[in-house]
């Protein structure tokens, strides 16, 4: 939708032509000419994704096939016969010599659909996997700390920044162990240099985010005092940060074919011309074949979307997910019950305590309810 919004934007703000932004962005004009008319229509509601399912499917498969289908399945099964999809194709075209049968891939999902066959996990194909890239250069920053070892086997860590569309690498930057306030800095420098991000990925390492110690840590509310939001992958599952990840792998060949390095200064040395090759020559695969820096540029840029606000010093900032449409506060060590509503229910919000002032926003930033605490009632409930 961002994409989308940018596109009208162009057009209907900056005055350009159709064609010249259809152009410019490497999209189909007739696309550019369909969202005006949605905006015009039903204004931002409009440039959301639609389905785009055909609303007839005239060579679909009729049902009297599908029944043959199930039926020679069940046929093969009880004879204890070979009953996968492809000699369940024979039979039919021993059945209809003269007509089209369905194909292969076809039977099989007929069979999938009636709940004959279960996919295997270790058997899923590649071409079913969804592929996500931003559509825009600073719509999502990609982070990930790895570790290397110096020369005398020291061990150090690095923390490399990716941009999600272009691959750039914004920051890459080599600690003896990483604090959360070293990742902020480390953030606010990359930002300095090419704009602020409208969301921010990470895996669940303590630097990034407290929720497994119920709070929030320096990062996270760094991140909503700027408007950013911030998501994580969840647990034992390091394909959500796929592309950083991937980069740690690049970076690692770079630096085992060199001798390892005497002191950080030197691998941060190393490191710095490596990103300067890494985002100006090489050509990567995927952006096909052109450099991060030439991907990162031809695009406008995305920037924080949602509404920041500054965290007072005195503030304590605690994360906690609603159960039974409340969350839990704790005030002079008694325990309180907040009501937030079941409409959030599971849903994950920041609580922000000064004293008896409470605020608790969503994990975007968004204010779900701001009151203060009464201490003589353990339940707290909403306004009437």
């Amino acid at each position: 939708m961002e994409m989308a919004t940018f596109l009208v934007s162009a057009v209907l703000v900056e005055g350009r032509s159709p064609r010249e932004v259809a152009k410019a962005y490497g999209v189909s004009k007739t696309w550019v000419y369909e969202l005006l008319s949605r905006y015009r229509v039903d204004g931002t509601t409009g440039l959301s994704p639609r389905s785009r399912r055909p609303k007839h499917s005239p060579t679909k498969t009729g049902p009297a096939y599908e029944d043959e289908i199930v039926s020679i399945r069940k046929a093969l099964a009880d004879d204890g016969y070979d009953a996968g999809a492809e000699t369940i194709r024979v039979h039919l075209r021993r059945a209809h010599p003269r007509a089209r049968v369905p194909s292969t891939s076809t039977i099989w999902r007929i069979l999938k659909a009636r709940g004959f066959v279960v996919a295997e996990p270790h058997k899923r194909p590649k071409s079913s996997y969804v592929r996500f890239v931003a559509a825009l250069p600073n719509e999502c920053w990609q982070a990930d700390i790895t570790h290397v070892r110096l020369a005398k086997g020291r061990e150090v860590e690095i923390l490399n920044i990716i941009d999600d569309h272009s691959r750039v690498c914004v920051a890459s930057v080599v600690r003896g162990r990483f604090r959360s306030i070293d990742v902020v800095s480390a953030f606010h420098e990359a930002a300095a240099k090419w704009g602020y991000p409208s969301s921010f990925l990470s895996d669940n390492g303590a630097v990034f985010t407290a929720e497994a110690r119920n709070g929030v840590c320096v990062m996270e509310s760094e991140l909503v005092a700027l408007g950013i939001a911030f998501k994580h992958s969840r647990p034992y599952h390091p394909q959500t940060c796929g592309k950083v990840e991937r980069f740690h792998q690049t970076m690692k060949r770079h630096l085992v074919a060199r001798r390892p390095a005497g002191s950080m200064a030197v691998l941060q040395g190393r490191l710095d011309a490596f990103v300067e090759y890494y985002n100006t020559v090489r050509p990567h695969r995927s952006l096909s074949r052109r450099t991060p820096l030439a991907a990162f540029k031809a695009r406008a840029k995305a920037g924080p979307r949602l509404d920041g606000f500054k965290v007072p010093p005195a503030c304590r900032v605690r994360q906690d997910r609603v159960h039974s449409g409340k969350v839990t506060l704790r005030y002079r060590s008694r325990l309180y019950h907040v009501a937030v509503g079941r409409a959030h229910e599971t849903r994950r919000v920041i609580l922000f305590v000064a004293d008896r002032d409470v605020r608790i926003v969503g994990i975007g930033g968004e204010l779900i309810r701001q009151f203060r605490l009464d201490p003589e009632r353990i339940y707290q409930p909403l306004e009437a």
